[in-house]
């Protein structure tokens, strides 16, 4: 057994600063970073792609997990595991042919996701709950960050949790929006295994501080395999 999982999202760096926020999130506790990929079409925002994806892969010193808000995602997993994606999450919403993607991503030698929108019920999962090496939890309308958390995202965790110790999956679970102190107790407890932080930890005062009181919350998950 280990701790959970503490993923800092790059979108709410100082991108004039990125490889200082790259070099804070390699000598923190963090485990991964949180690279959220935007396209204007899923999400009415743009942020970046592949060339930046590269840049931050040449200077980390832990795996990316790549959360792509695109349409057609797999039009591009190929090119963004080449960048040095460990982990492309995709969004079912976006992918008509999912179990297709979701293989597409494994052959690719990433892991593979699957998003959940907050209006996205989770037994929409149960047939490919298997396949998936991960489940990211929007807590927000994802395409901006610094939003309010949604709580009824925690009854939603629970199920999830529940599908996924019935099918005896492996499956983690991740949740990305609204994410700090004030309600990362309650999600660990709800079963989450990743916590992905952006505000909450680089609009701290002391960043580092922030990820460490974010990733020493009492409780354990299972080992990410």
């Amino acid at each position: 057994m280990k701790k959970h999982l503490v993923a800092p999202s790059l979108l709410a760096a100082d991108f004039t600063q990125l490889g200082k926020a790259i070099s804070l999130v390699n000598e923190s506790e963090a485990d991964w970073f949180h690279c959220d990929v935007m396209d204007g079409r899923f999400v009415p925002n743009i942020s970046y792609g592949m060339f930046i994806i590269e840049a931050i892969k040449r200077e980390a010193k832990k795996p990316l997990d790549v959360h792509l808000m695109i349409v057609e995602p797999e039009r591009y997993v190929d090119a963004f595991r080449k960048a040095g994606a460990d982990i492309i999450t995709v969004h079912y919403e976006a992918c008509p042919h999912l179990h297709r993607v979701v293989g597409q991503i494994k052959e690719s030698g990433a892991r593979a996701g699957v998003a959940l929108n907050p209006h996205t019920p989770i037994h929409l999962l149960e047939d490919l709950i298997e396949d998936i090496d991960l489940v990211l939890i929007m807590s927000v309308n994802p395409g901006f960050g610094g939003q309010k958390f949604i709580y009824q995202s925690i009854p939603k965790i629970r199920k999830l949790k529940e599908l996924i110790s019935m099918r005896n999956a492996k499956t983690l679970i991740e949740v990305d929006g609204g994410v700090g102190l004030q309600n990362a107790q309650k999600l660990l407890e709800a079963g989450v295994d990743v916590l992905v932080a952006g505000s909450s930890v680089f609009k701290a005062e002391d960043p580092k501080q922030a990820i460490a009181k974010l990733k020493n919350l009492g409780h354990e998950v299972a080992k990410f395999v």
